[in-house]
């Protein structure tokens, strides 16, 4: 970033700090920011060079908010609000069920003021867009909100687009889009890497990226992120609903997408009483192989629906999704034998904002119908054992990646060579492993062999916590098999 992007973010950031007293927290201000910030630029299209008709009806939009101050401000904010939010396309996302978390209208007017006194849309797209990632980033690492669960490490999706080698004219899906970081990371590849003529250009912005997400919030800052980065139109590109429930009937090129954590999907039910309770659901789905309440298995039975035949997913996938029995066990199956399953990234703990996660990023491509399993080798690297990464001391660099992307070997994956960290395995010995278990590994331990090398405190902490939580769940998995029995 440069010092002019870094000083804006600081002077937008450090407001929050005086709204933080009035209990506003870094969610709920990234999200008054989005609204405001929204209006302004609005404004901004309605005058020269722009000169563009106002998407926002008369009387609500940011020159409204300019002329009152006070209670009649407060009043006034929350009409544009809730008006707003009936909106339709890209407007309607950015204001659905929306609400004013600022109390204290003086605190309002302040942030308008601070607001107004940027040019926003004369700003380069490149620096708007590093902005508002900028506030995403410092919303994620509040840890207290839990918006972290969403934010994918940035280094990461730049080094899985990067193998991808997403091309122009392709159509990239999310399933689970968060707040758009696959979309952005696409879009500036296929930028970077192509000469695009006007048609392409155009597909870029409007025809390329479809997602979904199921948190009101959550999508609105993917479409307030995506706008600022130049992509989409009045239309959204997002859709808000749970991906899982039913089959969109479109297929993509390509699939990038980091599914929620969380090994169960579920609903809350209110009884009669008015209790309210969460009660596991299962997807029933005729494209998907297994029934099962695991969320990472119904995603990657859905990525794998969303292709076209031929089309490439890259997914990352909690380790039960590799060695889990039952449905785990049918998904595996199914996958090696209708995909070509031909890539597994095994990822370090640490690099999370869900503490203890233990994740992979599984590639592999949709094939036509066919009597032999299309899968003929799995190439798994090892980013795990004896690498010991946290979100602040010593984060995931791409730099950690680019002995991964060499051995990927994008341009020719079919021309690949076994290293220490990378092996290749046939699909006769996958398939003969009990369970078709993929939660494969092979290098030494150091730390089991010399406390020297033993990770900090609070990544074996982190560790032992999630050992327990997994060995809890397979217990639980027990009980409830024993149950049914």
């Amino acid at each position: 970033m440069n010092n002019n992007t870094v000083g804006i973010i600081k002077r937008v950031w450090n407001y929050c700090s005086v709204l933080r007293d009035d209990g506003v927290s870094y969610g709920d201000y990234v999200e008054q920011l989005t609204y405001l910030l929204f209006l302004k630029m609005a404004d901004e299209q309605t005058k020269p060079p722009f000169n563009k008709p106002s998407i926002i009806p008369a009387g609500l939009g940011w020159q409204s908010l300019l002329e009152k101050k006070g209670a009649e401000l407060e009043i006034h904010y929350r009409k544009i609000l809730e008006s707003l939010g009936k909106g339709k396309g890209m407007l309607g996302i950015i204001f659905r069920k929306s609400q004013n978390r600022i109390q204290d209208p003086a605190k309002l007017e302040r942030l308008i003021r601070l607001i107004n006194e940027e040019t926003w849309l004369g700003m380069d797209i490149d620096v708007k867009g590093e902005i508002y990632e900028g506030l995403l980033q410092k919303n994620a690492e509040d840890t207290k909100s839990g918006a972290g669960q969403y934010f994918t490490p940035r280094e990461l999706i730049k080094a899985m687009v990067e193998v991808m080698n997403p091309e122009p004219e392709m159509t990239i899906c999310d399933p689970a889009c968060g707040t758009g970081g696959f979309f952005l990371a696409a879009h500036k590849y296929i930028s970077k890497h192509y000469k695009l003529d006007k048609d392409q250009k155009k597909f870029l912005k409007y025809n390329t990226f479809k997602g979904w997400e199921i948190v009101d919030n959550t999508a609105r800052l993917c479409v307030m992120n995506l706008y600022l980065h130049g992509i989409g139109g009045d239309e959204s590109p997002i859709i808000v609903a749970d991906s899982l429930t039913t089959d969109p009937n479109e297929r993509f090129d390509m699939v990038l997408t980091n599914p929620p954590f969380g090994k169960k999907s579920s609903v809350t039910i209110v009884n009669g009483k008015g209790k309210a309770s969460k009660e596991s659901i299962a997807y029933e789905r005729q494209d998907f192989w297994a029934t099962t309440s695991n969320k990472q298995l119904n995603f990657l039975q859905h990525v794998k629906t969303l292709l076209k035949i031929n089309g490439k997913a890259a997914i990352v996938v909690p380790d039960n999704v590799l060695f889990e029995g039952g449905a785990g066990e049918t998904v595996r199956k199914k996958l090696l034998h209708e995909c070509d399953v031909h890539t597994l990234l095994r990822l370090p703990t640490g690099i999370f904002y869900a503490q203890g996660v233990k994740a992979n990023v599984l590639f592999f491509e949709k094939k036509s119908a066919s009597e032999k399993p299309w899968t003929k080798k799995l190439w798994i690297y090892d980013l795990r054992t004896n690498m010991h990464f946290t979100l602040k001391q010593n984060s995931l660099k791409y730099e950690h990646l680019q002995d991964f992307i060499k051995c990927y070997n994008p341009k020719n994956r079919l021309n690949r060579k076994e290293t220490d960290r990378f092996k290749a395995f046939t699909y006769d010995k996958l398939i003969q492993r009990d369970k078709v278990n993929l939660d494969i590994f092979w290098l030494r331990d150091e730390s089991l062999e010399d406390i020297d090398n033993l990770p900090a405190p609070d990544i074996l902490a982190s560790e032992i916590a999630q050992n327990l939580k997994s060995a809890l769940e397979q217990f639980r998995s027990v009980e409830e098999k024993l149950k049914e029995a």
